[in-house]
């Protein structure tokens, strides 16, 4: 590999503003690339799973380290604990990485960062654990299913308490399982107003893209074996929108006939919007239905609008604003609320691993109560007899199902019946005829919960 130096240097750069400066690992992966467009497919590959490996492994490579060392991992400095965790990373999870190159290029790492005087310990920590790697003690079940899951799951405990308190310990390994396999490809769903799925399906094969069609719905894929998006002709066409397939559930469950007036309240990055744009141009002549779209800050709008101007809907109007902020001017005007509300993010666990770092249990509570104002303004903005389509991407009850029983309780709505517009691959799940919890073991998707009301 070209470099190996640079690369981890980059690497380790965006592990330490993850994990100790508060960084998302997404953003940071991608602005890494960005800023270094010239590497190789190969080099931005080992790049990215060296970064979003090591970030996901943080907490089973930190009980390894602390066997290990004397020093141990929360009295390192940042910059030593990085190069560690992502040394203990390589050893037990890139085996096209000879261990005695890990070692070594740590080693440098430590001299590139002016720690000279700890490259003796570095050195020596991860030698002693690449020659004992294959007698590692982990926790055991029996001793305990919390300290067991999450070394085992590299799970804080917390989140491990909190899963086996509501799903059990059974459940909740399959949905750690499910995280940990979440490297799937891209999923992505054709505008079908744009281009067929079986023509979509054709220019990405003759790309060379690996396609595989999913079995959820018949208009969206995954894909793989490719560099960057961008280089896609059928996405730079605007035939394609990234999407997770749980995500496209809540635009395919909604009620769209032509000529609605739709407020996607919570927008960016615009995938909902977009679905919403695409079903109305499919069902209509003209240019009836309408879609504002919106989100809390100019990054966030900008976001929409790319995703507008690539796709070429002319029916999308997007404005920065506050959901939290009641806009007299909506009352009643809307005939479909969009409501996908800012949530923990313990659904989509398997692709920004960091989540589980950030999040606290404090945030689920006062998440959800910030879902409940924002819904108290969608209520006002909808018709009588408007759909209100309410999602997250979590699968904690507070800001699910509780907050379904609390609409209920407390805004003029009564449930509408999604069971029949249910892909046959998730109906099974539904325990209600209104909503669905989607575990990350269900369907080999996102976590996400979809939820759909009609006001009285």
């Amino acid at each position: 590999m070209a470099d190996e130096v640079n690369i981890r240097n980059l690497a380790l750069d965006v592990i330490v503003s993850v994990m100790d400066k508060g960084a998302y690992s997404d953003k940071a992966v991608h602005d890494a690339l960005e800023k270094h467009q010239g590497l190789e497919k190969r080099d931005r590959s080992f790049f990215t799973r060296l970064c979003q490996g090591t970030i996901e492994y943080a907490v089973e490579s930190d009980y390894i380290i602390d066997s290990f060392s004397k020093t141990k991992v929360k009295k390192m400095k940042p910059v030593i604990r990085g190069i560690l965790r992502m040394g203990v990373y390589q050893i037990l999870h890139m085996d096209s990485v000879p261990d005695s190159a890990v070692c070594n290029e740590a080693v440098k790492l430590a001299n590139k960062r002016k720690f000279t005087n700890l490259k003796g310990f570095v050195n020596g920590v991860l030698r002693n654990i690449s020659r004992e790697k294959d007698n590692i003690k982990f926790p055991e079940k029996k001793d305990g299913f919390c300290r067991y899951a999450s070394v085992r799951y590299s799970m804080p405990e917390w989140i491990v308490e909190y899963f086996s308190a509501n799903y059990g310990e059974v459940r909740t390994e399959k949905i750690f399982e499910g995280f940990l396999k979440a490297d799937r490809g891209v999923s992505v769903r054709c505008n079908i107003s744009k281009a067929a799925p079986g023509e979509v399906f054709m220019m990405l094969q003759k790309q060379g893209i690996k396609v595989e069609k999913s079995e959820l719905f018949d208009y969206a894929f995954t894909i793989d074996g490719f560099d960057r998006i961008t280089d896609i002709d059928a996405f730079n066409m605007g035939y394609i929108q990234v999407q997770d397939q749980s995500s496209i559930l809540a635009g395919h469950v909604s009620v769209i006939n032509g000529g609605e007036k739709i407020i996607d309240i919570c927008a960016a990055p615009g995938g909902k919007t977009m679905h919403a744009a695409d079903r109305l141009k499919a069902v209509e002549s003209g240019n009836a239905g309408k879609i504002i779209s919106c989100d809390l800050t100019k990054q966030k709008a900008d976001l929409i609008r790319e995703n507008v101007e690539r796709t070429g809907f002319d029916n999308v109007s997007v404005i920065k604003n506050d959901a939290l902020v009641y806009k007299k001017e909506w009352e009643n005007t809307a005939d479909i609320v969009i409501a996908d509300l800012p949530c923990s993010g313990l659904g989509v666990i398997g692709k920004k691993c960091d989540i589980k770092y950030k999040t606290t249990k404090e945030d689920i509570i006062s998440l959800s109560e910030i879902q409940r104002k924002i819904l108290q303004n969608a209520s006002r903005y909808l018709k009588k007899g408007g759909q209100l389509l309410y999602s997250t991407c979590t699968i904690a009850r507070e800001e699910n199902e509780d907050n379904v029983e609390w609409i209920l309780e407390n805004l003029p709505f009564k449930k509408a019946d999604i069971s029949k517009r249910m892909p046959e691959g998730l109906r099974k799940y539904m325990t209600d005829d209104s909503y669905i919890q989607i575990l990350p073991d269900m369907a080999q998707t996102d976590g996400f919960f979809v939820a759909a009301f009609i006001k009285k």
